[in-house]
């Protein structure tokens, strides 16, 4: 039974009150909650104007997205930290691929932008309206005039509120809008604001577009060769120092010749305009998925990944810090390694592969799973002036749990080596400079746990991660959801926990979804493999914890006609392809009738 508007306003008053004094708080997971309403329910999309309260607007686009039933993945939700009932979620959205007519052969073409959603609660997350930021290709909306960008697609959302009522989303981008072989590789941050100001009612936080500021350019060269930007992180500062109100934006910069760094960049105008790119990573050869925390005094720690590299690096969880607000930053920092947690299998032709399907993405071990990776995140508590803690959670293998997995597929990164995946978690004092001793989350004996998220607030822990315990087809040697023939189940569902910050043990799991889902369908690439994103997100302000994952519950499974002799079941969608006169068969006829109906669910967590 869903939540009421009148319950939930009661357990919000609540919540305020004990805010008040001072009493950690924790939510209690009801039905989950779809945050993206491509099947036309809820309104199906609106326009940034029209949540602005402007002339109504809508196009192509926004009509496309609310009845395509398409894709989203990589969520990121934020709670507004002035009022827990206001939250601002986002995605990759595919909702509108196909906005732009048919091929001769009557099969919709899947020419539309892939763009950065923007889906608001008011209600404490009970229920969200979906929309897009404004900037999409096409976008003739009034506000979309102060979208500054220069993309056809944007992705890889991050989200932070300041505390001011504004709310920034980050993005990665990429296309060329005049349709060419560049990838841009910018990366740019959309700000939303309260209509009437900061000292307007909070239920308007972060309602209404106010523009995008594109923070760090790429080249224009085709095919990744120049200069991309992507896996970005941001931050505001909410505290009481003298950094208060700057905003802190992240990204991994790599280049055509194999080239990868960190860089940090600032806005002290809310937004408006960033700071030249500072490069944080000196000395750090291979690195991704960067995460900003600041701690309660003010001071700025960038976590990340380093990569085993030649023997020059190992795995690792790195770190850099401010203690000026931003302007420079510490050299580099190891504080633990670990053996990563993340498939590798090879491909037919023999080359090494991340996630595996059909056709040009089939693999020797005949396994179907979307690539994964171990990315650490981490938090700070902005209100806790007594302690400069970090808090940092990663997915890595259980150290000897590593077996030969007899086939080519292996999830420690390398092929034909597997074990079981679980979540870690450390506190990094960055007064002193210690990391305490790393501790699994839920050390289950059965499952594997991965895409973990961690948030902060009243002094709590409150973490998140997709959980395969309840796979009836668990294995050390094999992917989430594979039967030794290659077959494939729903195998996923999200659990979350919390502790005390200050110390103490982990709560038991608390299963946040309703339904396991099933990661394996095949959904790209032409319906030729999976993908999940790379990400989770979890959020706890205002005495609201929420999360949100990606989720197949709504994908309709179907037969690949391509297919003579289908290699598995369970991974392919719903398709219609027909023979051509001339041989061959047409593309997808149907791609709107949920055989890429992959969708944002979220729920209050513990």
């Amino acid at each position: 039974m869903r939540r009421s508007r009148f319950r939930l306003a009661g357990v919000l008053a609540l919540a305020a009150l004990l805010s008040a004094i001072g009493v950690a708080l924790a939510s209690t997971p009801g039905a989950d909650v779809r945050l993206t309403h491509d099947d036309g329910s809820a309104g199906g999309y609106v326009s940034a104007d029209d949540l602005a309260g402007l002339p109504h607007y809508t196009d192509a686009t926004l009509t496309e997205c609310s009845g395509s039933r398409g894709r989203q993945n990589e969520p990121a939700v934020e709670v507004d930290p002035r009022d827990g009932r206001v939250l601002v979620g986002s995605s990759n959205d595919y909702c509108a691929v196909y906005n732009d007519g048919e091929d001769a052969d009557g099969a919709p073409i899947p020419s539309g932008p892939i763009w950065l959603g923007y889906y608001r609660s008011e209600d404490g997350g009970a229920a969200f309206t979906s929309s897009l930021v404004p900037g999409y290709p096409g976008d003739g909306s009034q506000l979309g005039a102060l979208a500054h960008v220069r993309t056809a697609g944007a992705g890889d959302p991050v989200i932070a509120w300041d505390a001011e009522g504004r709310v920034f989303l980050g993005s990665e981008s990429s296309g060329d809008p005049e349709g060419s072989a560049k990838t841009f590789g910018d990366v740019f941050v959309a700000r939303y604001v309260n209509p009437d100001g900061p000292g307007g009612s909070t239920l308007n936080d972060g309602k209404r577009f106010a523009g995008s500021t594109i923070v760090a350019r790429g080249s224009s060269a085709p095919n990744l060769l120049g200069k991309f930007n992507d896996k970005t992180a941001i931050a505001a500062d909410r505290t009481s120092s003298p950094c208060r109100g700057n905003v802190y934006f992240s990204w991994s910069r790599f280049t055509g010749n194999g080239g990868v760094a960190l860089y940090v960049s600032r806005s002290t105008d809310h937004g408006a305009s960033f700071s030249t790119p500072t490069k944080v990573s000196e000395g750090v050869h291979i690195l991704q998925g960067p995460d900003i925390a600041i701690t309660g005094n003010g001071h700025v720690y960038v976590t990340f990944r380093q990569f085993a590299a030649q023997g020059q690096q190992q795995n690792a969880i790195m770190v850099v810090s401010s203690r000026d607000c931003g302007r420079t930053f510490s050299p580099a920092r190891e504080l633990t390694r670990f053996i990563p947690y993340e498939y590798a299998d090879l491909n037919v032709s023999g080359s090494q592969a991340r996630d595996c399907g059909d056709a040009q993405n089939a693999c020797q071990s005949g396994f179907t799973f979307p690539r994964n990776g171990t990315l650490p995140r981490s938090t700070a508590d902005q209100s806790d002036a007594e302690h400069e803690w970090v808090h940092i959670v990663w997915e890595a293998t259980v150290p000897g749990s590593v077996v030969p997995t007899g086939t080519t597929f292996g999830s420690t990164g390398v092929p034909g080596e597997g074990g079981q995946g679980a979540i870690y978690y450390a506190r990094y004092d960055g007064a002193t400079g210690v990391l305490s001793e790393p501790q699994r989350i839920a050390p289950e004996q059965v499952g594997h746990q991965l895409f973990p998220d961690v948030a902060v607030a009243d002094g709590t822990l409150h973490a998140l991660w997709w959980d395969s315990r309840n796979d009836p087809t668990y294995a050390k040697q094999r992917p989430v959801g594979n039967e030794v023939d290659g077959d494939v189940v729903a195998g996923l569902d999200v659990y979350a926990s919390s502790k005390p910050a200050a110390g103490g043990s982990w709560s038991g799991a608390v299963r946040l979804s309703d339904v396991t889902t099933n990661p394996d369908y095949e959904q790209f690439d032409g319906r030729t493999v999976p993908f999940a994103g790379d990400y989770l997100w979890i959020s706890s302000a205002g005495g609201t914890t929420f999360g949100t994952w990606t989720d197949w519950r709504d994908t309709v499974p179907g037969v690949d006609q391509r297919e003579t002799t289908p290699d598995e079941s369970g991974a392919d969608v719903l398709q219609c392809r027909e023979p051509k006169a001339g041989g061959g068969l047409t593309g997808d006829r149907c791609p709107r009738d949920g055989g890429l109906d992959q969708n944002i669910y979220g729920d209050l967590a513990p």
